[in-house]
């Protein structure tokens, strides 16, 4: 065995002592979700991804799968508190992040922190929202702070941005600009239940009921903490050269007017600890990358002609990460 292998062995061992720590809560985390949101083991999955990854999750669908209830079980898994914002075109920014107002018995101007100040904040139809409202989420998904009349004032830790959106093609959306959709770690889609899965559902058994029943999972404070152990895992440099090529090449593409950013490589391989972990694995394989890489750089590309498809992206990643030679594990 060389040095470096010797290493890498050691950092592996090493690190799997930390992903068990957080194994529990993305398996507890899974295991609630897919209790309410029935029919879509898949998204609830890449939930659990997004949450151990510490990174923000938009979930697309036509209206009435589960999307609302997705985001929902998540907060209530985590323990913790919830703030829902509803899309609508008369939406302004202050009605997210917050307002300065006049206090007359001190004379003087404090800030009334709005809805985005909160762990776990569901944005559902965030597309029905035009982009100056959409402008009010960048600062907060990427520095988590918010800076109003001058003053930046931090949001609690962990914060993640659950969002929901209905297909372009449907009356009343707005596309969401790309740097909004760069913030992203994952998207993903519910899709619709199978027939006995929907009979079920009709019967109530799963959705509102099982929601009220969830026992959370971990606290806010235990995540944070399993967050950075997930994000401590250990990363080969021949896996990192294989996700940058992944990334790299989807710039290249004929049909891909704007390929993925290097925040998107940053994004795949916090995914991809995080897919670690839930396998119970304290180190990254190619595998790993595979898994996450169509959610996670899907809704980043631009198509020619197909503005915001994304499962065509998804499709295109997942395609790619097949064609480019992954290193051995």
């Amino acid at each position: 065995m060389t040095t470096e292998e010797a290493l890498s062995t050691a950092a592996a061992a090493s690190a799997s002592g930390e992903a068990a720590r957080a194994v529990a809560i993305g398996r507890g985390l899974i295991g609630n979700l897919v209790s309410v949101v029935r029919g879509a083991e898949e998204a609830c999955h890449l939930a659990a991804v997004a949450v151990l990854a510490g990174g923000h999750l938009l979930i697309e669908d036509v209206p009435g799968v589960g999307k609302t209830m997705l985001a929902k079980a998540v907060a209530a898994s985590i323990g913790a508190d919830l703030a829902r914002i509803q899309g609508h075109p008369d939406l302004l920014p202050s009605d997210i992040t917050g307002v300065s107002v006049f206090n007359d018995s001190t004379r003087d101007w404090e800030f009334r922190p709005g809805p985005v100040f909160s762990h776990v904040v569901l944005f559902d139809e965030l597309n029905r929202t035009p982009p100056r409202s959409q402008a009010a989420l960048l600062e907060a998904m990427e520095e988590q702070q918010v800076s109003v009349d001058g003053q930046s004032w931090p949001l609690p830790s962990p914060h993640l941005v659950l969002a929901t959106q209905n297909p372009l093609e449907q009356a009343g959306t707005f596309p969401l600009v790309e740097s909004q959709l760069d913030r992203f770690l994952l998207a993903t889609r519910l899709g619709y239940p199978d027939a006995s899965t929907e009979a079920a559902l009709a019967l109530g058994r799963g959705a509102q009921g099982d929601l009220g029943r969830l026992a959370p999972v971990a606290s806010p404070g235990s995540l944070a903490t399993a967050q950075s152990e997930v994000a401590g895992l250990h990363v080969h440099q021949s896996v990192a050269e294989y996700a940058v090529s992944v990334v790299r090449a989807s710039r290249e593409l004929p049909d891909v007017r704007l390929g993925a950013s290097p925040r998107a490589t940053i994004a795949v391989l916090a995914a991809s600890r995080a897919e670690a972990a839930l396998s119970g694995r304290g180190f990254v394989t190619p595998a790993d990358v595979k898994v996450v890489a169509p959610a996670v750089l899907g809704h980043r590309l631009v198509l020619e002609g197909r503005r915001g498809s994304i499962s065509a992206g998804a499709e295109i990643v997942e395609q790619l990460t097949e064609s480019l030679p992954a290193p051995r594990p």
